[in-house]
């Protein structure tokens, strides 16, 4: 159960299964979860409150969604410490390996972790905590 307090966690993905489950996995370890569908949505609901973390799909209405997303977080000065961590099942599902090799590859893609899908809870989790114990906290206003 998630607390008024507790880290913000921003999904976007357009597969509402693993929306669901996601937000599952992370309310159930005690964060608080919105959700959008796209890259625009998220705008919109980072404009309604900036999460701690965003947990991006790579590949939603377009091919770079996701990237396109990461890259307009990290250029954003409001935004540029709150982690990405980018989840996708585009090289099992297209053939195609996005998979980082080096901390270089993974800041090229203005993420800070990704995830091969299917992801599994516990690998989500570790990541995430591992993520926002390494940002200062925000104070609350």
């Amino acid at each position: 159960m998630s607390t008024p307090h507790a880290p913000a966690i921003l999904l976007v993905d357009d597969d509402p299964d693993f929306l669901d489950m996601t937000r599952h996995v992370l309310e159930a370890a005690g964060y608080r979860v919105a959700s959008a569908c796209d890259a625009a949505a998220a705008f919109e609901a980072i404009g309604r409150e900036a999460p701690s973390l965003i947990v991006t799909d790579l590949m939603m209405k377009a091919m770079d969604s996701g990237f396109s997303l990461a890259r307009q977080v990290k250029a954003d000065p409001r935004l540029r410490g709150v982690p990405v961590i980018i989840a996708t099942a585009i090289a099992s599902r297209l053939g195609i390996d996005f998979t980082p090799r080096s901390a270089d590859d993974l800041a090229a893609m203005n993420a800070d972790a990704f995830l091969e899908k299917p992801v599994l809870p516990a690998d989500l989790l570790a990541a995430v905590k591992r993520l926002l114990d390494t940002v200062p906290r925000r104070e609350a206003p």
